[in-house]
C-alpha cells in the first residue's frame, strides 16, 4: 500500500470517528490490532474490542485533525479529541503491516495556561 492510499485511509477513519460511524472508523484496524493507552496502562486486543471500546464511551466526542505526518508502515496523526466540549490534545501513533493498522498508542494532554515568565516571548495559536 502506498502513502497517499494510507492517508486517504487515515483521512476516512477520522472522518468517521468524527461522525461517530463506528463501522467505517474500524475498517483501518487489522483484526489481531492492539490499541494502546500509556496513560491509562490499557492495551485493548482485537478490533472487536477497540471496537466496543469506543461505542461503549458515554460522552459526546469531537475529533479535529491539525496534522498527519508518516510514510511506510508509520504514520501520526494531532489531532484535538474533545469530550463533552473539553477539549484534550492527542497524538495517535499507528503502525500498519499488510496495509492496515496493527498497532496504535494514543496519548492525550490538557490544555493549560501560558506560564507568565514566557508570555512576552510567545503568540497564542489556536
Amino acid at each position: 500500500m502506498d502513502d497517499r492510499t494510507i492517508r486517504s485511509a487515515l483521512e476516512r477513519h477520522w472522518a468517521a470517528s468524527d461522525a461517530n460511524d463506528f463501522d467505517a472508523e474500524h475498517e483501518i484496524y487489522r483484526e489481531d490490532a492492539v490499541l494502546s493507552y500509556p496513560q491509562s496502562g490499557e492495551l485493548i486486543r482485537g478490533r472487536r474490542n477497540i471496537e466496543q471500546s469506543r461505542i461503549a464511551q458515554p460522552n459526546q466526542k469531537r475529533f479535529t485533525v491539525r496534522r498527519i505526518l508518516g510514510g511506510g508502515d508509520l504514520w501520526i496523526t494531532e489531532f484535538v479529541l474533545s469530550y463533552d466540549g473539553k477539549p484534550s490534545y492527542t497524538v495517535s501513533i499507528m503502525e500498519f503491516r499488510d496495509g492496515r493498522v496493527a498497532h496504535e498508542t494514543q496519548y492525550f494532554a490538557d490544555p493549560f495556561d501560558p506560564a507568565p515568565s514566557r508570555a512576552h516571548l510567545v503568540e497564542r495559536a489556536s
